[in-house]
């Protein structure tokens, strides 16, 4: 138990971090493109501690937000679903709400399923988070670079390959997100096997389903 606990403290922190990191990376590199100095990076005896601090801070807010939630390939073919409709279709069962389905949903996954479908879940969905995080933090960043870009032509005619290579990788980094991303094939995988999970245990499902029931 205290492992899986280990590993699940483990998963949250980097969800919450490495957005975070990435975030405050581009705001270095775009400091840098165009020659802003950041005075806590100016020295490693802030800049560390800034960085940390700041990872942690930053990362927190994309984490409250929980925007990668509301995206299609997490909300489909959610485990959760089929229990729910397993609770319809039960005879003299009140069918369970949404809320009962997904709570219920957890406590199979968290007690009954094997540690790897646990593992698998828990470490794709940290995967499928930090992805969507940079993929959108990668497309935000890279507009500001050519805004930057456009201001520094207007008002001084011309601009340095300096200034355009940082912004063009930041581009890259988001083209290769969107064109490779297999973050949302692998959230629909695990759901599958989820699913095949319940469907091989219905009568498990079942009893459970028929115990929530009789406990509004």
């Amino acid at each position: 138990m205290n492992n899986v606990s280990t590993r699940f403290t483990l998963l949250e922190m980097l969800r919450i971090v490495m957005p975070g990191a990435y975030f405050l990376f581009l705001c270095y590199t775009l400091a840098i493109a165009f020659g802003v100095l950041i005075h806590p990076f100016a020295t490693w005896e802030f800049g560390i501690p800034f960085f940390l601090l700041g990872s942690v801070v930053a990362g927190l807010s994309f984490y409250s937000k929980e925007t990668p939630k509301k995206r299609k390939a997490f909300s489909e073919n959610q485990p959760s679903l089929r229990i729910l409709e397993l609770s319809r279709q039960m005879a003299n069962v009140r069918p369970l709400t949404e809320d009962e389905a997904r709570r219920l949903y957890f406590y199979i996954l968290n007690h009954l399923m094997p540690v790897t479908v646990h593992d698998k879940i828990f470490f794709f969905g940290m995967v499928y988070h930090v992805m969507i995080s940079i993929r959108r933090t990668s497309f935000w960043f890279g507009i500001a670079g050519i805004a930057g870009i456009i201001l520094q032509v207007a008002f001084t005619g011309t601009t340095a390959l300096t200034t355009v290579s940082p912004i063009a990788v930041i581009w890259l980094v988001y083209i290769l997100n969107v064109r490779h991303n297999k973050a949302d094939r692998k959230m629909q995988e695990n759901f599958q096997d989820q699913i095949f999970w319940l469907d091989m245990h219905r009568e498990t499902v079942a009893a459970l389903i028929l115990q929530r029931s009789q406990h509004p």
